[in-house]
Order: C-alpha cells, then sequence, then structure tokens
C-alpha cells in the first residue's frame, strides 16, 4: 500500500497490494520473481525470498518460510520499533515548533516589519519544499535533510501563525493545534481499532481526491496570482469552508496511509533507519492538516 505522501510512495512496506513494487507480480521484460523487483534490500536466489515480505533478506528480519506468516524481528538492534518511530518523530516535530516558536518572536508581522518577515518566511517554506523532495527521491534517509526540512517549516509555520494570531484572532492558533491533535488522536483510534481498513479501494479513493483538491488549488492560486483577489473563492466563503473541510479530512486519510506503511515496516523488520522516514512522513502529513486548520479557522473568524 503506498502513501499519498511523496515519502512512502517512493518505498512502500504493503503486506497486500502490489503498490509498492515489493509484492506485485513481475512485468513481461522485468527481473526475474526471485530478485523481488522494488525490493532495495532483496539480495538474489530464487529461495530467498518468502513472498509478501519485501525485507526478506533484512539479516535483522526473520520469517516463517512454512507459513508465509511474518514472525517478530530478532531483538539485535537493528530493526525498526515503534519506541524508534516515536523518538524520531517526536525529534522532528520538536524541532519543527522550537524553530516556530523562535520565528514568532523574532521575526515580528507589524506594519514596519512584515515585509521582511514575510520574506524570510517564504524562502524558508520553498527551501523546505526542495529539501523534502530531495529526501523523497533518496534512497536513505538523511537526518540531516530531515531535520533541516523541519527547522525550515518551523520557520515559515511560525510567521504565518504569528499573522494569523495578529491580524485574524488571536485563538486561532491554539484552536489548530488542539484540532491537529485531535485528528491525529481520532485517526489512530480508528485505525487500530479496525475502523478504517487501508486496502486497494481506500488508497485509490484517497489518491483521486488528493489529485483532485491539489489540482484545484492549484488553479485557483494561478487565478490569484494573475487575476487578483482569491482567485476562484476556493479558499474564501462558503468555498473556502467547504475546501477547508475536505482538505482536513484529505489529511487525516494521509495519516491512516502512514500509519498502514508504519505498521507494515515493523511487522517485516525494516531497518532502524526507515524510522527516520516514517518520522518524516508524519511530519508532513501533520503540517498539511495544521495548515488546513489554520485556513479553515481563519475564514469563519473572519466572517
Amino acid at each position: 500500500m503506498r502513501s499519498t505522501n511523496p515519502v512512502f510512495s517512493r518505498r512502500g512496506f504493503s503486506r497486500d497490494s502490489g503498490y509498492a513494487g515489493f509484492n506485485a507480480a513481475p512485468q513481461a521484460g522485468g527481473p526475474a520473481v526471485g530478485t523481488q523487483q522494488g525490493n532495495p534490500y532483496a539480495q538474489g536466489g530464487p529461495s530467498a525470498q518468502p513472498a509478501g515480505n519485501p525485507y526478506a533478506q533484512n539479516p535483522y528480519a526473520q520469517q516463517d518460510v512454512r507459513h508465509g506468516a511474518p514472525q517478530a524481528p530478532v531483538t539485535t538492534g537493528g530493526v525498526m520499533t515503534m519506541d524508534d518511530v516515536v523518538a524520531r518523530t517526536a525529534t522532528t516535530l520538536g524541532t519543527v515548533v522550537v524553530t516556530a516558536v523562535l520565528s514568532w518572536l523574532l521575526l515580528p508581522v507589524d506594519q514596519a516589519n512584515i515585509g521582511k518577515s514575510y520574506g524570510i518566511a517564504i524562502g524558508a517554506g520553498l527551501v523546505a519544499m526542495v529539501l523534502a523532495l530531495v529526501q523523497s527521491f533518496k534512497r536513505r534517509p538523511s537526518p540531516a535533510l530531515i531535520l533541516s526540512y523541519a527547522a525550515l517549516e518551523g520557520v515559515f509555520l511560525g510567521v504565518i501563525s504569528s499573522a494569523v494570531s495578529t491580524y485574524i484572532s488571536d485563538g486561532v492558533v491554539a484552536q489548530a493545534v488542539l484540532g491537529t491533535m485531535a485528528v491525529f488522536a481520532g485517526v489512530l483510534v480508528a485505525y487500530k481499532a479496525g475502523w478504517i481498513r487501508v486496502n486497494r479501494r481506500f488508497y485509490g479513493f484517497v489518491m483521486a481526491a488528493a489529485l483532485g483538491f491539489v489540482l484545484l488549488m492549484a488553479v485557483n492560486l494561478l487565478f490569484a496570482v494573475f487575476g487578483g483577489g482569491d482567485g476562484l473563492g476556493f479558499r474564501s466563503g462558503g468555498l473556502g469552508i467547504m475546501f477547508g473541510v475536505i482538505g482536513i479530512i484529505l489529511g487525516a486519510c494521509f495519516l491512516a496511509l502512514d500509519f498502514k506503511q508504519v505498521e507494515d515496516g515493523i511487522t517485516y523488520g525494516a531497518p532502524r533507519e526507515e524510522a527516520w522516514f516514517a518520522a518524516f512522513g508524519l511530519t508532513m502529513t501533520l503540517v498539511w492538516i495544521y495548515m488546513e486548520f489554520l485556513r479553515l479557522l481563519s475564514i469563519l473568524n473572519s466572517d
């Protein structure tokens, strides 16, 4: 199961689908089945690839070949665990929060400094986007790159949040943070309880909805840039509220996909370094949800 998250969409941990390429059927002209196409950890041998486990050749993972069911990975310290994911995610999100608070304090958005602060924020956001794309296409996670992305993203969020608090309402930021936390907790509970089933149909629906959403927002932005105002009005008034809600729902769906990746990675004994990929993807999803909440609440408080 591939996530819409650019990190997980490149490299999945799926047990039950071929989206990630780990247990998809081989294509004509492609490598033999024994090479497990798409698995960066496959090491060869036709008998060395138990079906379904993308980390079958990871020396830290074990597989019950007789029944085809993954066993708990050996405790050698070389596999990804939930503690690793939590620790890396806390580090990455902590970096975002710290730099956001510092930029809020050090880059005021009053009339005398608003141009400079906005310029720094936009620059930081663009560089963060570039770093995110670079990391997304790297075969191995780079903690320095991921933390640099988090720091620059924090600068962008800090200035934007400060501006919303100053010119819209001083309670909007706290509400957006609480809303993001509530969505995260709600999706986690629903996923663990089995109320959300991440399968091919779910993935296809989320991908189609996300593509449509992004295209509409891109068109709206182009009309806003060249035509002035709010473009087609997708980010203000009634349409803005509707698309804000849709954006939050999509973010919740992204979280479910991300949880699936983490669960499968742990099940199959993914290398410990993959925890940085998980943290990176979860951070980007939470930033998405926070920004959608901030936008939605800004519209509601400005009317």
